[in-house]
């Protein structure tokens, strides 16, 4: 079991590789406008590849006499990936090619998430209003899932999370599910999260946190989406990293938007750099110490995202230039929210 000290800050999310569409902008770039093409064997393949990019920079940063443990820049070696029951074949993407590799649980640390159950049956395009996920945050659906994630993954989890959190689902107040995630822990030495969505994060983050079985804190870590255009939950995340929780960022680059908007692109002219580097490094710059999940679906796209050390220090220089860009991009939660329900999945 890999502890959270060697998590990396920067890992690789499957949400976009584990499954033929997503609500990703530019995905034809990548698999083209023929979904028909967009196979198993297809997506299995790309995701094989930006695996093997992964390993490939992680083995590199290694070996680099740059890499500075003791420093708030801790680009640890160890490859980091990110699953969920919910990302269509991600979980047995990730295994097979795990085992395959003859990959030890201990050079690795791998995530994933029940509570979504993917029902689009690898299809991109589905009737008018069909979903591709269905929420269930039921016991009985965290006992079914577990179940199946351990059949993929189980030796190599080091952290299970409750996928979306919302006040909706009850599963903040479900006290058998609660015992159920602390039984999880106990039995199979897993760390037990939660990730968040909604304009109403900071609140869940904040409920999440009181949340304790048998006096001890349910949740190790909580994964959100905070980005230069939603960056509301940031309190939330510096009490709960302040707690002790570790704060994992999801959609740092908000499903691509960012790498269009016209501010993100000047300053990245302006400091030599690219539009994502220059999110990631925000994110990176923060004070909560978050760890960044990359949702890159190409080789290329994952080793820009992790040449992001020297931008993050160069805000954390320049305090007054990262404010200023921040206040340059920030909208409002109901804002953002309403963008990202209306991206379509291509």
């Amino acid at each position: 079991m890999t502890s959270s000290a060697s998590l990396p800050r920067i890992g690789l999310g499957m949400a976009a590789l584990g499954r033929p569409g997503y609500i990703n902008l530019d995905r034809y770039i990548t698999f083209g406008s023929d979904h028909s093409q967009r196979t198993v064997d297809r997506m299995q393949t790309q995701s094989n590849l930006v695996l093997d990019r992964l390993f490939q920079l992680c083995s590199t940063l290694h070996q680099s006499n740059d890499v500075d443990i003791s420093s708030g820049n801790n680009y640890s070696s160890l490859p980091w990936i990110d699953c969920a029951r919910s990302y269509g074949l991600s979980e047995q993407f990730v295994g097979e090619y795990l085992r395959s590799r003859h990959i030890s649980s201990k050079d690795v640390y791998v995530s994933s998430k029940w509570g979504y159950a993917y029902v689009a049956n690898f299809a991109v395009t589905l009737p008018e209003a069909a979903p591709h996920e269905i929420k269930d945050h039921s016991v009985e659906q965290f006992l079914k899932q577990v179940k199946e994630t351990d059949s993929f993954l189980g030796e190599y989890i080091n952290l299970y999370q409750i996928h979306s959190a919302t006040f909706e689902s009850g599963v903040l107040e479900n006290v058998q599910v609660h015992h159920a995630l602390d039984q999880c822990r106990r039995d199979r030495g897993w760390k037990i999260g939660l990730s968040v969505s909604s304009p109403q994060q900071d609140q869940i983050i904040r409920a999440a946190m009181k949340i304790r079985v048998d006096d001890r804190p349910l949740f190790d870590s909580v994964q959100c989406t905070y980005n230069l255009l939603e960056q509301r939950p940031g309190s939330a995340l510096q009490e709960a990293h302040n707690m002790g929780m570790d704060i994992i960022i999801k959609e740092g680059l908000a499903n691509g938007r960012i790498l269009h908007h016209p501010v993100v692109i000047r300053y990245s002219e302006q400091l030599s750099c690219q539009p994502d580097q220059l999110a990631l490094a925000v994110i990176l710059a923060q004070p909560f110490q978050a760890r960044v999940l990359s949702g890159a679906v190409t080789p290329e796209q994952l080793e820009s995202n992790f040449q992001v050390a020297s931008v993050q220090e160069m805000l954390q220089a320049n305090t007054s230039l990262l404010k200023e860009i921040m206040e340059a991009c920030v909208v409002p939660s109901e804002e953002y929210w309403a963008e990202r329900a209306a991206l379509a999945w291509n």
